[in-house]
């Protein structure tokens, strides 16, 4: 691996302008063909082998008008008005909305007993995803009469609920700039600072253009780019960190008596074979964890792990060709816009202090590192996944103010209704009145017959919220009522079967990565309890990210702080999506350090001086990733999305505690502790597994600390 990561970049840096070129060209493609062929982004809530997903393919198959989800036109008068006052512009706007491409019809308007609010069930053509998010703006757009009579006029429903813009709020950009001050402090320059920056921006425009080019071909979640681009912001950055150290490393090492350094393209080609390893390495973990979501069977975690292994993908050769292109054409240039105050300093800095104090008495940080990431993950007992409704979203987007308005005028269970389909012709007279004595039954509607008569769909309105765990009881008591050919879908049993399912899968999915994990690390390292180590301490980090979930928007710590409206459960998509993505990260953070120590304990044979020698030689370049990602982990918090919020803290707590207590801290301490039997592995099973060289990590100290680099050189 060492010799072809070299020889690729190299080859890029002798052709700096044709990589360029290429680059530049694909981009240009991929792009053009996004803004014209590419396609739509929608949610596929499906669980696979679910009463809802057999109910929902018998409407499509025999009823597709009964099959979609609803959209509805809500009008509000203002308070002490009737709508019936403004009944000439509900109805001009009303008329409106019938004439948006796909409408099929729009009801007679339904008037709640204050007579203050009132909706407009919309149905369509084809299926709500063709619609997009163009087709639901000109619905509200159509609103435009009732909004300039005085009236609240909005769109909701499910439809527009699945089928909504991602909200964002702009502050995404803070994590850029923070990623730039962290790599001016690293490098000490601000053209070396920004040659990652835009790299990864490169990167992500790219990868968002494949990503809308994937959605032409399959159902993509809406959440997908957004999960994407931030990841890819985040590894597209420390893959061009980790090179872009080492070539400048090597620029100033081997220097003698004479002050001769290596010259450029020989540092430039060491670097790629010293670091271009790692970042192979961590991006092909990425990938597999990503794309391992589509085992799950679901389609919100299918497209959302394969569109960010997409971004990867290219955050990874971008890194190995793009990158040394742009550093053969800077040559000396990359140290321009020095930052004097902000120059690397001599001796061990404050990772050799770190190193020197937990390898004196690692007992004590053991435990106090140990207790402190079990206090924080303790919360997580509590953990309550569920999917959020409409009600979860910001008042910024209609949907939500939709949902308010329906709540207040209809009751919680209009807005997500259940769909009870029959299997045939049938008089379901005596089977509604029993549905409806139900305590959690608001409401049962007339039955709906399909063309050919062998579909009925009754729609029940439940007493509670969508999202409310006694929804999920009064569904459970509704299908244990039914006859055998009778099933429950619609938009809240599908959700509520998916939550399921996703908990029933989780154990098994975090089964297989840590299995892999430890395979690998079983390989990479030749040790049974230095891989076996590595699992324990990604559970620590990662269930301290769950901790701080379950407190902040569960419990409500530190609500305003993020801008949380309103306390909701864990998207129950969540835990799954963040253990593949953090599961990938982490090992980024891993095989440096391991690699590293491992290197020194071969020449060394001191455990205790290989632990401290290792923590030294990597801590910086450690913290400094850490640091960025989260960054800009933290300025996703800032969107105005719920489930965006959820993903952005999720992998900024554990990203940082991952690379600073758990890499800096648990593990050296653990690895004293154990001294030579860190490195045992059974003599049958030694000459049973292939031999795998680490990756080489990239040096991030002084010359005057002396550290060789890399495993196996």
């Amino acid at each position: 691996m060492n010799s072809f990561t070299r020889r690729l970049g190299a080859a890029s840096a002798r052709r700096p302008w044709i990589t360029i070129a290429a680059w530049l060209v694909a981009a240009a493609v991929v792009l053009g063909l996004a803004g014209t062929v590419g396609g739509s982004f929608a949610d596929d809530f499906v669980a696979p082998g679910s009463q809802s997903e057999r109910a929902m393919h018998l409407l499509e198959e025999r009823f597709p008008a009964a099959a979609d989800g609803n959209a509805l036109a809500v009008f509000a008068a203002p308070e002490g008005q009737r709508l019936e006052g403004n009944r000439a512009a509900v109805d001009r706007a009303v008329a409106a909305i019938g004439d948006v491409e796909h409408v099929a019809a729009v009801a007679d308007l339904t008037i709640a007993p204050d007579g203050r609010i009132g909706y407009a069930e919309i149905t369509f053509d084809a299926p709500s995803a063709d619609l997009g998010i163009a087709g639901f703006a000109a619905m509200s757009d159509a609103l435009e009469p009732a909004r300039q009579a005085g009236l609240q006029a909005e769109i909701g429903g499910d439809a527009a609920f699945i089928n909504s813009e991602t909200p964002t709020s702009g502050t995404e950009a803070v994590g850029i700039v923070i990623a730039l001050i962290v790599l001016v402090v690293a490098f000490g320059s601000v053209v070396a600072a920004l040659v990652p920056i835009v790299l990864a921006l490169l990167v992500v425009a790219l990868g968002l253009g494949a990503i809308t080019l994937l959605a032409r071909g399959m159902d993509v979640s809406t959440a997908a780019p957004t999960v994407a681009a931030m990841i890819g912001l985040g590894v597209g950055i420390d893959y061009a960190l980790f090179i872009v150290a080492r070539y400048r490393e090597n620029r100033g090492a081997g220097s003698d008596n004479r002050g001769a350094g290596s010259d450029n393209r020989t540092a430039l080609a060491d670097a790629m074979g010293a670091a271009g390893p790692a970042v192979v390495f961590a991006g092909g973990t990425i990938v597999v964890s990503m794309s391992a979501l589509a085992l799950t069977g679901m389609g919100f975690l299918t497209s959302t792990g394969l569109s960010t292994a997409l971004v990867v993908l290219g955050a990874v050769a971008a890194a190995l060709t793009l990158l040394p292109a742009i550093l053969s054409l800077l040559g000396n240039g990359v140290d321009r816009g020095r930052v004097p105050l902000m120059r690397s300093t001599t001796g061990s800095g404050p990772w050799g202090r770190v190193a020197a104090a937990v390898s004196r008495r690692p007992w004590p940080y053991l435990v106090v590192a140990t207790a402190f990431l079990l206090a924080i993950a303790a919360p997580a007992l509590g953990l309550r996944t569920g999917f959020p409704d409409a009600g979860g979203d910001t008042t910024e987007t209609s949907h939500r103010r939709a949902y308010d308005l329906l709540a207040e005028g209809f009751g919680p269970g209009i807005n997500g209704p259940l769909l009870l389909v029959i299997d045939g012709a049938a008089d379901v007279s005596g089977l509604a009145q029993r549905i409806a004595a139900d305590p959690g039954i608001a409401s049962v509607s007339p039955p709906q017959v399909s063309p050919a008569g062998d579909t009925v769909v009754l729609r029940l309105v439940t007493t509670t919220a969508p999202a409310d765990e006694a929804t999920a009881d009064t569904l459970d008591r509704v299908r244990n009522m039914l006859p055998a050919n009778a099933s429950v879908s619609g938009l809240t049993a599908m959700t509520t079967d998916l939550s399921r399912h996703l908990d029933r899968m989780l154990p098994i999915f975090v089964g297989g990565i840590l299995i892999a994990s430890f395979l690998l690390l079983l390989l990479v390292f030749r040790s049974v309890l230095v891989p076996l180590k590595a699992v324990l301490m990604n559970l620590l980090s990662i269930g301290a990210a769950y901790g701080v979930l379950v407190a902040v928007f569960q419990w409500g710590w530190l609500q305003d702080v993020i801008g949380l409206e309103a306390t909701t459960v864990i998207a129950s998509p969540l835990p799954t999506l963040c253990f593949a993505a953090l599961f990938g990260l982490s090992m980024d953070y891993e095989v440096f350090l391991l690699s590293r120590i491992r290197e020194e304990y071969r020449a060394s044979g001191d455990t205790v001086a290989s632990v401290a020698r290792g923590i030294t030689a990597t801590g910086r370049v450690i913290t400094s990733a850490a640091l960025i990602m989260t960054g800009l982990f933290l300025a996703f918090v800032a969107n105005p999305s719920p489930f965006t919020k959820m993903v952005g803290l999720g992998l900024a707590t554990a990203v940082f505690l991952d690379a600073t207590v758990v890499r800096l801290i648990l593990v050296p301490a653990l690895m004293t502790l154990l001294g030579k039997a860190n490195w045992w592995l059974p003599g049958w099973l030694d000459r049973l597994l292939p031999r795998l060289d680490a990756p080489t990590p990239t040096r991030a100290v002084p010359e005057t600390a002396r550290v060789e680099v890399g495993v196996g050189q």
